[in-house]
Parts: C-alpha cells; structure tokens; sequence
C-alpha cells in the first residue's frame, strides 16, 4: 500500500514538474521574442504568405525528413556500433521523446535521462544507454564547438561583436572545460568513481538515503560506471562502417538543423549566404549550449535576433525566428507529448 502511495505520489510530482517547467519555456520564449521585438526588430511584425507558398512547405517538408531522419540514424548507428539493435520505430519514437524532455527542462538534462529510461526498458543495460546518448551527443559537440572558433574569426557579421571580443577569453575556457568534461566521462571514466562515491555517502550522512539504498547505489553506480568506460572502448572497436555512419548522420543532422533559417529567408526573396548563416547558426547552437532555461527558451531568441538583425528586415526577423523554432523544436515537441503518452500507455498494458 506504502509503494503504490509512494508511486503514485511520485508520478504525480514528476507530471507536476513538466507542468511546470512547459510553463516556464512558454514564459521565457515570450519574453524572448518582445525582447526581439523592441529591440532588434523595431516593434515591426508583419506575416508574409510567400513561407506558406506550395514550393516552400515541400522544402520544409523535406528538409524536415532529412533532419529527423538523420537524428534517428546517428544513434542508431552508435548503438549497432555498441553492438544493439533497436528496431528504427522505436528509434524514431526517442527521438521525439528526447525532443520533448530535453526542451522542457534546463540544460536539456531530462533529455539525456529519458533516452537512458527508453533504451533500458527495450533492452539496453543503463552503462551502454549512457554511452550510446554520450558518444551522441559527443559527435555533435565536436563539430560545433570546433567550428565556433572559426566562424567568430572570419565572419564579417562577427567584426566589432562582442561575443568574439570582450568575452573571447570566457568563450576559450567554456570550450576548453567542456571537451575536457567529456574526454574526463569517456577516456578516464574511473576518475569520477571517487567524487561519485563521495557524493552519495555524502547523501547518506545527511541522512537523505538509508544504509541500505547507498551500499545498493554504490555498487549500481560503480558498476555503471565501468560498463560506460568500457562501452566506449567497444565503439571505438566497433565495425569501421557503423562509426563512419554515426558521424556521417551526425553532419548530415547537424547541416539540416543550421538550414532552416536560409531556407526561411530564401523563401522569402533575401539573397542568402549560406556559409555566413550556417555559421551564424553554429554560434547560436553554440550559446545554446550553456542556457540554463529550459529548452534555451528566451536566451535562443535573443542570440538568434541579435545575429540575424543585419540580415533580415524588422517585419521579418520575428517571423523566421518563431518559423525556426516552430520546425526545429515545437513540431518535434508535440510529437514527442503524444509518442510520449502513447508509449506510457503501451508500458502500463504490459
């Protein structure tokens, strides 16, 4: 009777704080986008039909392919890499999970739990579902943080900027400190054990777990711990052809992602530079990484007006940024609810 009380209780909490957290990231992008709007696009918002034309909803529609198809192929890739495989429906279905979770909370850490809960409950042990969203998420951090550098120094947009002046020297540790982060998680895994150990009997001294709960989480998380160190070796192991084609879908999905707004402004009649958005998104992604506000709600907006506010016209600017956001995060947000209850649904039938 205690455990059903404490279930139910618990799942009303979480359901409880996705409420809350849906509500935050829906204050903050509109704060967000009136702080675009009197600031950069000049109280000036205007819809143009041209991004409703026929030919432009078929290259969305086909761009949007291209991008969640290839979202789901680079962590099918790792996993065959991993030596797992899922069936690509349930792939898919993570994806739009892991768009939901990882938008509704900050820093998108539900994002990378909810995966992990996902591939264990379809029979992926939690080191080897770690590994597989890590290694992931590692591809794509790569690219961009190794591209960041290169499009603040040589992008005419960028002269006189402040992001690649006065905060240059931040900018160079934020980067410096998060490979380093991700070389420690995957090249020195062991080195975590001890902090991590410390951390949970730190927990039980405050009496916030029993005796009984820390000697079982210390031998789940070293156990973990060790079988995501060795998960990694055996990527790097893995058939030649699965690594190639992680990181191949994982520039395809990244180049998808960084198209959106020169299709948008294509589609309505600016002469697009493509190199220069793309590294003007790049950047973008890149700050993103480092909001602490659920799903990057408000701070995306701001960067994403401040950089484009040369390049678009005032009564544009708020339509290609919530255009943006619309395809590259809402959509897969409202597909991931519904995937979401439907596989919550099929679990409680089991």
């Amino acid at each position: 009777m205690t455990d059903s009380t404490d279930l139910t209780y618990s799942k009303r909490t979480s359901g409880r704080r996705l409420a809350l957290f849906s509500l935050i990231f829906i204050a903050l992008t509109g704060v967000g986008l009136y702080a675009v709007y009197d600031r950069f696009a000049g109280r000036s918002l205007s819809f143009d039909a041209r991004l409703v034309a026929p030919e432009t909803l078929a290259a969305i529609l086909a761009l949007l392919l291209v991008y969640f198809t290839a979202d789901g192929l680079r962590l099918h890739f790792t996993l065959r890499a991993l030596g797992h495989r899922l069936s690509l429906k349930a792939i898919f279905r993570l994806v739009f999970i892991n768009l939901f979770f990882s938008n509704v909370t900050p820093m998108a850490t539900g994002g990378g739990f909810a995966q992990i809960w996902y591939l264990h409950h379809h029979g992926v042990p939690v080191g080897r579902a770690t590994a597989a969203t890590t290694i992931r998420t590692v591809l794509a951090v790569l690219f961009i943080f190794s591209l960041t550098p290169i499009f603040l120094l040589t992008l005419d947009a960028f002269n006189g900027h402040s992001i690649a002046g006065e905060v240059g020297i931040a900018l160079a540790i934020f980067i410096a400190l998060y490979l380093g982060f991700f070389a420690v998680l995957l090249f020195r895994t062991r080195w975590l054990i001890g902090p991590l150990s410390k951390v949970l009997a730190a927990l039980r001294r405050a009496h916030f777990i029993g005796d009984a709960r820390h000697q079982r989480w210390q031998f789940k998380a070293r156990r973990e711990m060790l079988r995501f160190s060795h998960s990694f070796s055996d990527y790097l192991r893995g058939r030649p052809l699965f690594i190639a084609l992680s990181v191949l879908f994982t520039v395809v999905f990244l180049l998808s992602l960084f198209s959106f707004p020169a299709l948008l402004m294509a589609s309505l009649g600016y002469e697009v530079d493509y190199l220069a958005s793309l590294g003007l998104l790049v950047v973008t992604t890149f700050v993103m990484y480092f909001s602490p506000t659920p799903g990057t709600s408000g701070i995306s907006e701001g960067v994403f007006g401040s950089f484009f506010r040369d390049i678009l016209s005032g009564n544009h600017l708020i339509l290609v940024i919530i255009s943006w956001r619309l395809l590259t995060i809402y959509l897969g947000m409202l597909i991931g609810l519904v995937v979401l209850q439907a596989e919550v649904l099929r679990q409680r039938r089991e």
